[in-house]
């Protein structure tokens, strides 16, 4: 069976919560990503995509040089990368989740996105994950 540590994309990249709105974005660019991890030395604090810099800040014309704490979804969730993908995408789905950071021994060492199950994984996992992050949450 697969694991995480099988199809996660290794060494994802990470700020601390004093970087920039601008720095972010600029990584963003030169690293081709959508997604950084916003750390507290080796713990992930929050995460920070395209899409929060674009909705959260641009669009109310915020400055550039705003902290990202500002702006991320916090209560990262992560699962270890011995997790196998069919339960990492039960929990994907359950929790609507489009990123998931990877660890081992509580050290964030990668990440796993919606892609990464449909083109890597095998099986129907990426098809639940898909349907739990497309259905709208009523909690």
């Amino acid at each position: 069976m697969a694991t995480l540590r099988d199809i996660m994309t290794p060494g994802p990249v990470t700020v601390d919560g004093q970087a920039t709105l601008k720095e972010v974005a600029t990584l963003m660019l030169e690293q081709d990503i959508g997604a950084v991890l916003v750390m507290n030395g080796d713990r992930p604090t929050g995460i920070i995509t395209d899409r929060d810099i674009v909705i959260r800040a641009v669009a109310y014309g915020h400055d550039y040089g705003t902290a990202v704490t500002d702006y991320t979804t916090g209560d990262v969730f992560t699962m270890d990368a011995n997790t196998t993908v069919e339960e990492a995408a039960e929990e994907m789905g359950r929790k609507q989740l489009r990123r998931l950071p990877v660890t081992d021994g509580g050290r964030v060492i990668g990440i796993v996105s919606l892609g990464d199950l449909a083109v890597r994984a095998l099986g129907d996992a990426d098809e639940e994950a898909l349907k739990g992050v497309s259905i709208p949450n009523n909690s």
